[in-house]
C-alpha cells in the first residue's frame, strides 16, 4: 500500500481478507503460532544491520549500540520468551464446579481462543520494538496483525513494511504506513482487537474512533513518571542510574523519569552526582558522540528547549549538564545536552507536559509524605521510582500511589521483565502485555461448562416444590 494513500476500502479489504483466513483456518496451533514467531526472530536478527541504520537515519543520529539493545535485542527477547512458553499458556485452565455438582460430574474450564485480528499502532521513540514486543504475544494468542508505524521514523517503517511483506502473507501481517490520516482511518477499523502506544492526547481520537466499532483497546500511553530519592538513598549511586535512563535514547522514552523529589538537604548533592555520572557515560562529550542519540526532530527539538525558556523566564534555575562546554546551538542534527530544572513549579510547562526529552526537573522536599501527596495531586503516571533502603519509607511510597509499573533502586527496568505486565492505569493507559499478561490481553477467554448427567437439577424448575424453596432459601442465608 503506497505511502499516504491508503483509502478505508483498502483498508477494509485488508482487513475483510484476514478476518476470513482466521475464521476458514480455525485456531492456530501451537506449531503455527511457533513458526510465526520464528519469523519474526529471523527478520530482526538478519536484518539488524539495516534496522538501526533506517533508526539513525530518522533520528539524525541514534547510537547504534541502543538501538541493537533496545529495539533488536530486546524485540528478540520478548519473541523468544512467548516461544518458549506458548504451547503452556495455550492450555485449557480447569475452574471449579458449584456443590453438589462437582460431585455429580459437572466440569468447567476456560480456553483460551484467538480474537482474530489485531491491529498495532506503534509510536517513533522506539519503532522496532514497540512494533515486535506487542506482536510475540499477539502471535502466542494465535491472532493475525495489520501494523501501522509512525510516519516520523518513515525510513524504518517502510523497511519494516517491505521486510514483514517478505516474511509473511497478506493474512498474516499487514503493514500500513503512512501519515496521521492513514493513522485515523486505521483507527476506525472494527478490528477484533488494537493496541496503540503513544501520546495520551492522541489516544482520546483513537478511543473515540474504536468506541464506533466497540472494538476492545490496550493503551500504552505515558504521563509525568516521579522519581521518590528516600534519605537512606545512595546519592551517586541514585543519580547515575537516574540519568542513564534520563539520556537513554535522549530521554525518549515514556517510561523516562519525568522528575525527581530530592531530599531539602541533599538537592546541590545531587546536581553534582548527576553531572558526574553524565561525565562518565559521555567523557569525550555528547556533541560527536556515537553513543548519545539525537532529538527525533525540529519540532522536538524546539519544543523541548521552550521548555528551558519558559522555566528560565518563569525564576527557574536551569542547570546544563555539558562537562565539555559543547556548543549544541551549532551541528548537523538536533541533539541536546541533558539539563537540569530546579525546583520548578506547577505553573511551567515543563511541569505541565510529559517532557520527552534531556531534561530533569528536581523537587527538594522536607518530608516523604509531602512527595507523596504532590504525586497524588497529579495525573497517574505510567512509572514511578524509590531509591533508598529504608522499607517502610519504601512501602509507604509505593502502597500510598498509584502508578502502572514502579522500579525501585532503579528506573525503567521494570519493563525489561518478561514476566511482569506493562501496562498504564488511567491517563496513563489502560490493558497490559508482556509475556504471560499479554497472551492473556490479546486472547478471548472463553468459559466452558459441562452439566451433569444427573437430574439433580430438575427440582429447580417448574412446578416449585417446598425442596426447591428450601434450596432457594438456604442461598439466602446471610
Amino acid at each position: 500500500m503506497a505511502l499516504d494513500m491508503v483509502s478505508a476500502d483498502a483498508l477494509g479489504a485488508a482487513l475483510a481478507k484476514q478476518k476470513a483466513a482466521n475464521i476458514r483456518d480455525g485456531i492456530p496451533s501451537a506449531e503455527q503460532r511457533i513458526e510465526w514467531l520464528d519469523k519474526s526472530i529471523d527478520l530482526l536478527a538478519t536484518h539488524a544491520g539495516a534496522l538501526t541504520k533506517a533508526m539513525a537515519d530518522d533520528f539524525g543520529h541514534r547510537s547504534i549500540d541502543q538501538s541493537n539493545f533496545t529495539d533488536i535485542g530486546s524485540s528478540i527477547g520478548a519473541l523468544k520468551h512467548s516461544k518458549k512458553h506458548v504451547k503452556k499458556w495455550m492450555r485449557p485452565e480447569k475452574r471449579g464446579v458449584e456443590f453438589p455438582l462437582n460431585l455429580l460430574g459437572s466440569k468447567a474450564y476456560i480456553q483460551f481462543q484467538p480474537k482474530g485480528v489485531v491491529g498495532i499502532i506503534s509510536p517513533w521513540n522506539f519503532p522496532v520494538n514497540l512494533t515486535f514486543a506487542p506482536l510475540a504475544n499477539v502471535f502466542a494468542a494465535g491472532n493475525r496483525a495489520m501494523i501501522k508505524p509512525s510516519e516520523f521514523t518513515e525510513a524504518t517503517s517502510e523497511l519494516m513494511k517491505e521486510l514483514f511483506e517478505k516474511y509473511y502473507t497478506d493474512e498474516e501481517v499487514v503493514v500500513v504506513t503512512g501519515g496521521p490520516d492513514v493513522g485515523a482511518t486505521f483507527s476506525q477499523q472494527p478490528f477484533d482487537h488494537m493496541i496503540f502506544t503513544g501520546a495520551t492526547s492522541v489516544a482520546k481520537h483513537v478511543m473515540r474512533a474504536a468506541a464506533d466499532n466497540l472494538v476492545p483497546l490496550t493503551l500504552e500511553l505515558g504521563g509525568k513518571s516521579p522519581v521518590v530519592l528516600g534519605k537512606s538513598a545512595d546519592m551517586d549511586k541514585a543519580a547515575s542510574r537516574i540519568m542513564a535512563g534520563k539520556t537513554l535514547n535522549a530521554g525518549q522514552i515514556c517510561l523516562a523519569p519525568d522528575y525527581a523529589f530530592v531530599p531539602e538537604e541533599s538537592a546541590r548533592d545531587f546536581v553534582g552526582a548527576a553531572q558526574g555520572a553524565v561525565e562518565k557515560m559521555f567523557p569525550s562529550g555528547m556533541k560527536d558522540n556515537d553513543d548519545y542519540t539525537s532529538v527525533v526532530n525540529q519540532r522536538h527539538y524546539d519544543r523541548l528547549n521552550s521548555y528551558l525558556d519558559d522555566a528560565r523566564e518563569k525564576g527557574a534555575e536551569v542547570i546544563e549538564i555539558n562537562p565539555a562546554g559543547e556548543n549544541f546551538s551549532q551541528q548537523p542534527h538536533h541533539k541536546m545536552a541533558p539539563h537540569i530544572v530546579m525546583n520548578p513549579t506547577d505553573e511551567m510547562k515543563v511541569m505541565q507536559d510529559e517532557i520527552f526529552g534531556p531534561i530533569l526537573p528536581v523537587k527538594s522536599y522536607k518530608q516523604t509524605s509531602d512527595a507523596v501527596a504532590y504525586i497524588n495531586d497529579h495525573p497517574r503516571p505510567l512509572g514511578l521510582y524509590y531509591f533508598g533502603q529504608d522499607s517502610s519509607e519504601r512501602d509507604m511510597v509505593l502502597n500510598n500511589t498509584t502508578s502502572g509499573g514502579v522500579t525501585v533502586n532503579d528506573v525503567i527496568f521494570h519493563v525489561a521483565q518478561e514476566e511482569l505486565p506493562f501496562g498504564g492505569v488511567g491517563p496513563a493507559g489502560m490493558g497490559a502485555y508482556h509475556g504471560h499478561d499479554g497472551f492473556l490481553e490479546f486472547s478471548h477467554k472463553k468459559a466452558v461448562y459441562t452439566q451433569t448427567g444427573s437430574e439433580i437439577l430438575a427440582m429447580f424448575r417448574p412446578p416449585y416444590t417446598d425442596a426447591f424453596r428450601k434450596q432457594v432459601a438456604g442461598r439466602m442465608k446471610k
